[in-house]
């Protein structure tokens, strides 16, 4: 049997259209995936609108106890930090003058009525023997006038001894309200003065107590504005419930009702002030106290909530959100915001109902890019501020692992195959 033998040029040629050919089979790269985010799609929601406004408390009733007569202060007659009775008696002063003084009145207007019995007399005789010309006219006139001022005598005496007993009464200070008493500002020994109005003590009521609250011109302007273009439903500003917040951070336990607002604006701080009650049954409220109050001023029945994960700010602090429209483009949109409800923020503006909100894998939306918007899974509101931003990171690291895990793929195989072929 013969064996040809083949030139070694057709091999080397043979092998090297082989290699060429292998190297020509490459893999293109895939095109890019588009990007998942979640969205929420924003709707109307029924938001009750509080306002927290802050505030110091006052006592419903206060009654400064001061000296209506002179004297020396005998005694006082209550514990201080107690509490009063209206009538009773807090401070004797002694009443040594007045008894004397209320005696000296009755003296002189039992003179008075003694002499007006003898002008009543003289004036009857008068009256008869003028009749009988024994005596002048002259003199029955004058009979008559003194008749009229005995009777203006006994008139002022009866003043006198009311005034007397009205001062001796003075003696006892009490109290004009009923309620706690504080620091007694004098001792027994202390002179005290009528004409001077010396401070004894005061008496408040504390149950029920006074809140006063500051709101500003331009809160208060909006909140009517609101009321009249129906954007906000209220049952009037009786049915407004006010709860107070302690200086502890605690919630107190009654609810106080709004008393009224008032009239004016102060031109130095330009707010106005709001009055609420409060019932104080165990005297937890003290006058004096700041406070925060939360005052539910109505509902808005189309406030649009966005979730806080979904709202950013930008370098000027304003806050901003990333909307997928109708062609799945991302859209930067500057939003007004007017506070918060539960762990997210109602937007008076710049967003509408309908829109999509990105609150999920955000680092990959890019305003003018396309993406890919699928429902988000939200966490509870009560875990939403602890776990928000967790949340926010999950699905990103998820579709970006996705996308690790399918891209790379395709250039590994290729880059074995050159490898191979090679």
């Amino acid at each position: 049997m013969r064996v040809e033998r083949v030139p070694f040029r057709l091999i080397s040629a043979a092998t090297a259209a082989l290699i060429l050919a292998a190297c020509g089979q490459k893999q293109s790269p895939p095109p890019p995936q588009t990007p998942e985010v979640g969205v929420v799609t924003i709707q109307p929601t029924i938001v009750s609108v509080v306002s927290e406004l802050p505030g110091r408390t006052s006592a419903y009733l206060v009654a400064q106890v001061r000296a209506r007569v002179d004297g020396i202060v005998q005694r006082r007659e209550f514990t201080e930090g107690a509490d009063v009775k209206a009538g009773q008696r807090l401070y004797k002063i002694d009443p040594a003058p007045y008894i004397a003084a209320l005696n000296t009145a009755k003296a002189t207007l039992a003179k008075a009525q003694a002499n007006v019995a003898t002008q009543n007399a003289l004036a009857a005789r008068y009256k008869v023997l003028v009749a009988a010309n024994a005596v002048s006219k002259q003199d029955y006139d004058n009979a008559v006038a003194t008749q009229g001022q005995a009777v203006a005598d006994v008139a002022s005496g009866k003043a006198a001894v009311d005034t007397a007993q009205i001062n001796l009464g003075y003696t006892d200070v009490v109290s004009p309200i009923t309620g706690r008493i504080g620091l007694s500002q004098v001792t027994p020994g202390a002179y005290v003065q009528a004409s001077a109005a010396t401070l004894l003590s005061t008496v408040q009521q504390l149950d029920p107590v006074y809140v006063d609250l500051t709101q500003s011109s331009v809160d208060g302007l909006k909140l009517r504005r609101d009321i009249q273009e129906g954007r906000l439903q209220t049952g009037g500003p009786n049915a407004a419930k006010v709860s107070l917040i302690l200086e502890d951070g605690r919630t107190y336990s009654e609810q106080g009702k709004l008393q009224f607002s008032d009239v004016s604006v102060d031109q130095g701080t330009g707010s106005v002030t709001v009055r609420a009650i409060f019932p104080n049954k165990d005297r937890v409220l003290l006058p004096g106290m700041f406070v925060r109050a939360r005052i539910d001023e109505g509902v808005n029945n189309k406030a649009l909530v966005v979730p806080q994960v979904g709202v950013t700010h930008d370098q000027k602090g304003q806050p901003t959100a990333l909307v997928v429209d109708a062609d799945n483009k991302v859209v930067l949109r500057q939003l007004v915001t007017s506070g918060t409800y539960g762990s997210g923020w109602v937007v008076d503006s710049g967003l509408n109902a309908g829109d999509r909100v990105v609150v999920q894998g955000t680092d990959k939306a890019r305003p003018g890019s396309t993406v890919k918007p699928v429902d988000a899974q939200l966490p509870p509101p009560g875990a939403q501020g602890a776990s928000g931003a967790a949340a926010a990171s999950a699905p990103a690291a998820g579709a970006s692992g996705a996308t690790a895990s399918s891209a790379p793929a395709p250039a590994s195989a290729a880059a074995a195959s050159a490898a191979s072929g090679a």
